[in-house]
């Protein structure tokens, strides 16, 4: 069995431990349904026609029933969730709906002051609305023969509930909500939808949270890109939502080094969802994608547009861009051949701000998708610009596939990223360790 196969087989055995929901396919949907790989994605993620007018604001709210509760004497364990759609503010300053998660804990809270929040945005889920994270705590694995979704931030999650951390996910722009395509890596879509997450918890009645509760953000990978920007933003996008830390794993910071190290890679999929997104943002960029896309190309956007992760790493594993171009060319060199690509590309950089509150970035030493080098020189921006910034490489041997390497240090140090951030919420200080970079792998 090829590495990647194993490790989404790891995942989906992972997630049938914690609930398995067997999707049929769709069968003579409502006119009004969306439909995405077999999958009607509920009427809940339908934006309405008309938005609030402040960011945060919340649209609608239901229960969400999550895989795994248990009962407990002080109700459901580990929590009870209530789905959410907000309102949010895209890249192009439009009004954009989101939609997202928020669970209670039942556990207490034993830290100081009032029960904390934590923002979690969430890694790569892919693109298809079926893929969005709100759905994963609902059904943590679904597999219906035409999509594959693991839930995978459940992990975190539960762990974060133990501890009477109360946590909102974020399902960010267009993933989920069926109105637009999901804008995967834009860094002020993904901020916006992170920080407006934070103020729709607040904003949700019958919760234990309080003006006096501290918040944190926890991401990883393309989450982690969302984190690391709405860290820089949050001064002048939310001033109201002060961060007590931020944790920020596998920081996709530079999309340029990201795009060519995924090319060819088990998760190349992402080259489709990345420009996909770059084409729903900016719309100008087309004529330059139809100059330079094959049949081939095209057709893979298309296809990638409606997948999931499980998906794309069983059908675009190790694919390269040059077969999807005209010329042969990869898509890394079409960026520097194109301003126009290497300017929007060039604004999608994070590092170039600096955090009002403690940052965490940790990064793989062996990390080859998301480049070790490049979150490694994030940190170093942040604390070139006198940033608050614990930086945490994680040192692993390499495990012979891109995928392997950039997984591992998730796992490996997720418990310890939860622990800091728990110290942040706890009232207590951070130890900046930006003198001893320059000695760090």
């Amino acid at each position: 069995m090829p590495a990647p196969t194993r490790l989404l087989a790891a995942a989906v055995t992972a997630a049938a431990c914690i609930g398995t929901t067997a999707v049929p396919t769709a069968a003579a949907p409502d006119t009004d349904a969306v439909v995405s790989r077999g999958v009607t994605i509920p009427a809940f993620y339908n934006p309405p026609a008309s938005l609030p007018a402040a960011d945060g604001a919340l649209i609608r709210t239901e229960r969400l029933p999550l895989a795994l509760s248990l009962p407990g004497v002080d109700g459901p364990f580990p929590g009870r969730a209530t789905r959410l759609m907000y309102k949010s503010t895209d890249s192009n300053g439009q009004p954009v709906a989101v939609t997202g998660a928020y669970l209670e804990p039942t556990a207490a809270w034993k830290g100081e002051g009032p029960r904390p929040l934590v923002a979690l945005a969430p890694g790569t889920m892919g693109q298809g609305d079926q893929c969005a994270a709100s759905l994963g705590l609902e059904r943590p694995l679904l597999l219906n023969g035409q999509t594959l979704s693991v839930g995978y931030e459940n992990l975190a999650i539960h762990r974060m509930l133990a501890r009477g951390i109360a946590v909102v996910v974020t399902d960010y722009a267009g993933l989920g909500s069926t109105d637009r395509l999901h804008t995967y890596v834009n860094r002020v879509d993904e901020a916006h939808a992170v920080l407006d997450a934070v103020r729709a918890a607040k904003a949700l009645d019958g919760t234990s949270l309080t003006e006096g509760s501290r918040v944190a953000l926890f991401g990883y990978s393309q989450g982690g890109g969302a984190t690391a920007a709405a860290a820089e933003l949050q001064p002048s996008y939310a001033p109201d939502v002060p961060l007590a830390g931020t944790y920020t794993g596998a920081t996709p910071a530079d999309l340029v080094a990201v795009t060519k190290a995924i090319d060819g890679s088990d998760l190349a999929g992402a080259l489709g969802w990345s420009v996909n997104g770059f084409l729903q943002t900016d719309p100008a960029l087309r004529p330059i994608a139809d100059a330079h896309l094959n049949a081939k190309g095209k057709a893979a956007l298309k296809d990638l547009s409606t997948m999931c992760v499980g998906d794309a790493l069983l059908a675009y594993n190790s694919a390269r861009s040059t077969s999807w171009t005209t010329h042969g060319r990869s898509l890394s060199d079409i960026i520097q051949a194109e301003p126009a690509l290497k300017a929007f590309l060039a604004d999608q950089r994070i590092g170039t701000l600096k955090p009002a509150s403690p940052v965490r970035v940790a990064t793989g030493t062996a990390d080859d998708l998301v480049p070790h080098a490049q979150s490694r020189e994030l940190a170093a921006a942040w604390c070139a610009k006198g940033a608050d910034v614990t930086y945490k490489p994680v040192v692993l041997l390499p495990l012979g596939r891109a995928l392997l390497n950039h997984f591992a240090p998730l796992i490996a140090d997720q418990g310890e990223a939860i622990s800091w951030l728990t110290d942040r919420l706890n009232g207590e200080p951070a130890a900046s360790n930006c003198a001893k970079i320059g000695r760090q792998p």
